[in-house]
């Protein structure tokens, strides 16, 4: 049976991995809303706490419910072990503070979400924990950031918002050589477009509020790697912080990862198309899409991923002004920072996402004020473009 399960296909594993049914015999998997667990003895509740034996213990950090969507979640990126957590950003957190100490250094992207950047500068500056900013497809760049210091290189592909792109397998080259972890989030892609691991990277961070729900309906965020280093280091840190995936948001993840891949198939289809559209715009100076022959890593995106994902940004010639007027002229799509949802939603970075960054920062990362984030939901894509068009 085992090695049945490892020859699964991808839609196979999305629906059926980790399931364990109650002695109620249910076909969904069962939702358990329960704080506490009871032990058949104090002998045993003294085995649990101390890990000799495994169980659960308490919800802060065991519930079947997330236990499943972790495991489902695991076998889709090909990783040992996933640990949820209550959001994107606690993920992100929870693998810096899980596995770095004072002292330690990171190497990150630049162009990275805005509050990942935000956090990294503000908060884990005061940890004395530093990072070094590089330009992402810039292989030579990262690696003469890395100094003895260096622990971790953290980076998006594609990027949030401007879908740059690195070459997953040769910067996981640079990091090994010198003793580094490689930490990519994925969210962009989900692991129906592209498997991290595969291609070399250590860990591999969600923001399940994205694309994983699909239908913009709950917080939630994971990280997936080896049982040594995710299944202790973030793990741990998750179980004494609390930052804690709900029970109920796990059973809608896991419904939302039975969808993933045709899903993203037509986020894909849609994001093409409406890329090209609006490359043929007068009013548009630039888009940016891996899926274009115009984007600088188009063929690096046709090698490691299976899809081009559903975030197209572009740039407007008239700047903030112009940018505000085309959102504000859209009558279906919806005006919300986020993305991954059925909906069509549409957000100027340079006041939400990346609004709490520096003038200067803004300008490093390529966020500029007529830049435009369109993440393209299910609809028709003749309706998405007909809105857009009504603010050109």
């Amino acid at each position: 049976m085992k090695d049945d399960k490892e020859k699964q296909g991808f839609s196979t594993r999305a629906v059926r991995a980790g399931q364990v049914r109650t002695a109620e015999g249910e076909h969904s998997e069962a939702i358990f809303p329960t704080s506490s667990y009871v032990f058949a003895s104090a002998a045993q509740a003294a085995a649990r706490f101390s890990g000799e034996e495994a169980g659960n213990i308490y919800s802060r950090f065991t519930n079947p419910t997330v236990r499943t969507f972790e495991e489902r979640l695991a076998a889709l990126e090909g990783a040992e072990c996933c640990v949820a957590t209550a959001s994107g950003m606690s993920a992100i957190t929870a693998t810096f503070i899980g596995l770095l100490k004072s002292g330690d250094h990171i190497v990150s992207s630049r162009s990275i979400f805005g509050t990942t950047t935000v956090l990294l500068t503000n908060f884990m500056a005061k940890l004395d924990i530093s990072t070094t900013f590089v330009d992402l497809p810039d292989l030579a760049a990262w690696e003469s950031a890395i100094t003895t210091e260096t622990k971790l290189l953290f980076l998006e592909t594609p990027s949030n918002p401007l879908t740059d792109l690195v070459d997953i397998a040769a910067l996981a080259d640079i990091a090994h050589k010198h003793g580094c972890l490689l930490v990519v989030d994925n969210c962009f892609c989900t692991p129906a477009l592209q498997l991290p691991i595969a291609l070399g990277a250590d860990i591999v961070i969600h923001s399940a509020t994205k694309y994983i729900d699909g239908q913009g309906r709950c917080m939630g965020g994971a990280v997936c790697g080896t049982k040594e280093v995710v299944g202790e280091g973030v793990f741990g840190f998750l179980r004494t912080a609390g930052p804690t995936m709900s029970t109920f948001n796990a059973w809608v993840f896991l419904k939302g990862l039975e969808t993933l891949k045709i899903r993203m198939k037509a986020h894909c289809e849609g994001a093409l198309e409406l890329a090209q559209w609006l490359e043929s715009q007068s009013a548009v100076q630039r888009v940016y899409y891996p899926g274009l022959q115009s984007h600088p890593q188009h063929e690096l995106a046709k090698r490691q991923q299976s899809g081009f994902g559903g975030v197209v940004s572009f740039e407007l010639k008239g700047g903030q002004q112009e940018g505000w007027k085309l959102i504000d002229a859209t009558q279906m799509v919806s005006i919300t920072a986020n993305l991954g949802d059925t909906k069509t939603t549409i957000t100027h970075p340079a006041t939400t996402t990346h609004g709490r960054l520096t003038p200067e920062q803004r300008q490093e990362a390529g966020i500029s004020d007529g830049l435009i984030r369109v993440a393209v939901g299910l609809e028709d894509v003749e309706d998405i473009k007909r809105d857009l068009a009504r603010g050109m």
